[in-house]
C-alpha cells in the first residue's frame, strides 16, 4: 500500500476492556479500591518517614522516596485503566500514549534503581556497621536519589522520540491494558527492527540491578549466619525481609514482562503479567513496610492520633 494512500492514526483504541454494562462494574470497584489503597498507604508512608524524627536515616529515606515513586508510577495507568472500563470510548491520543510509556517506564527504572541503592545500604549497615554513618551520610543519600530519577527519565528519552518519529497507519487496537512498546510498534507501519537493541539495553539495565541486589544479600545472609546471637541474628533478618519481598514481586514481574524478547505468551497470562507489574506488586508496598515494620506503624499510629485529636479539637 502507497504511504500516500494511508489513513495515518491519531488515537489509540484499547480492545480488551469489557463494556461497563457487560462486567466492567466487576472490575471497576475492586480496581478503584485497590487504587485508592495504593495513593493512601504510599503517601501514609512518606509522611510518616518525612514528620517523625526516629525515622530520619538513609533506609526510612530511601523507602519514603519508593512509596513516592509508587503513587505516581500507579496514577500513570490505573486512572486511565478505570476510566476505560466505565468508558464508551476506550481510546488515548498519540501523544497521550507515548506520555503514558515514558512515565511509566521512566518511573519504574528509578524504581529499580531505588530498589538496588537500598540493597547497598542494607549491605552497608550490616557487612560493615562501624563504617556505616560515615559511608551513608545525608549528602550521599539524597545524591544516590537524584542520580536514579535523572539517570531513570533520560534513559528512555530516546526510545520514545524514536517512536515519535514512527508513521502508525492500518489498526489502531491496542491489547493490552495500557500503552506499552511492544503492543503499540506492533501497530506501527515502519521498520521497528531497531527495538532489538532497546530490548537488549533494557535487558542489561534489568539484569545489572537484579545482579547487584542479589550478590548483596548473598553477602549480607552469610554475614548474618556469621552472627552468634539468635536475636540480633533475628534482627538482622527482619531489617531486610521487606526490601526482598518487595525485590522479587517488582523484579520478578519486570523478568516476565521484559525480559523474554521473542517469546510470546497466550493473551491472557500477558495481560495478568501486565496487572501484576502495574498494580498487583505497587499494592503490597504499603502492607510490607507497615505492617512488618514496627518504627514505621508506630509513625502512622502518631500521625492517625495526632490528627485525630485535631479534628477533636476543632469540633
Amino acid at each position: 500500500m502507497d504511504q500516500e494512500n494511508q489513513t495515518m492514526i491519531t488515537e489509540f483504541y484499547f480492545s480488551d476492556f469489557p463494556q461497563f454494562e457487560n462486567g466492567g462494574l466487576l472490575f471497576f470497584i475492586p480496581l478503584l479500591f485497590i487504587y485508592v489503597f495504593i495513593i493512601v498507604g504510599n503517601f501514609m508512608i512518606f509522611f510518616a518517614v518525612c514528620l517523625d524524627t526516629r525515622l530520619h536515616n538513609s533506609m526510612y529515606n530511601f523507602i519514603s522516596i519508593f512509596s513516592f515513586l509508587e503513587i505516581w508510577y500507579t496514577t500513570v495507568t490505573i486512572p486511565k485503566m478505570l476510566s476505560n472500563l466505565v468508558s464508551e470510548q476506550k481510546t488515548i491520543s498519540f501523544i497521550g500514549c507515548l506520555l503514558q510509556m515514558y512515565f511509566f517506564h521512566s518511573l519504574g527504572v528509578t524504581e529499580a534503581l531505588i530498589l538496588t541503592v537500598m540493597a547497598i545500604d542494607r549491605y552497608v549497615a550490616i557487612c560493615n556497621p562501624l563504617r556505616y554513618a560515615v559511608i551513608m551520610t545525608p549528602r550521599l543519600c539524597i545524591q544516590l536519589s537524584t542520580g536514579s530519577s535523572i539517570f531513570g527519565f533520560l534513559m528512555l528519552l530516546p526510545e520514545i522520540v524514536w517512536i515519535s518519529t514512527l508513521p502508525f497507519c492500518g489498526h489502531n487496537q491496542i491489547h493490552q491494558l495500557f500503552c506499552d512498546f511492544e503492543p503499540v510498534l506492533h501497530l506501527a507501519c515502519a521498520d521497528t527492527s531497531m527495538i532489538l537493541v532497546e530490548d537488549v539495553i533494557h535487558a542489561i539495565s534489568i539484569l545489572t540491578s537484579v545482579s547487584i541486589i542479589m550478590l548483596s544479600y548473598l553477602r549480607i545472609i552469610i554475614v548474618i549466619l556469621k552472627i552468634p546471637s539468635g536475636e540480633s541474628r533475628q534482627k538482622a533478618f527482619s531489617t531486610c525481609t521487606a526490601h526482598i519481598t518487595i525485590f522479587l514481586l517488582f523484579f520478578g514481574s519486570v523478568t516476565l514482562m521484559y525480559l523474554r524478547f521473542s517469546v510470546t505468551f497466550p493473551p491472557l497470562l500477558d495481560k495478568s503479567i501486565a496487572l501484576m507489574f502495574a498494580v498487583l506488586a505497587p499494592l503490597f508496598n504499603p502492607i510490607i513496610y507497615s505492617l512488618r515494620n514496627k518504627d514505621m506503624k508506630d509513625a502512622i499510629k502518631k500521625i492517625l492520633c495526632s490528627q485525630k485529636m485535631f479534628s477533636v479539637s476543632r469540633s
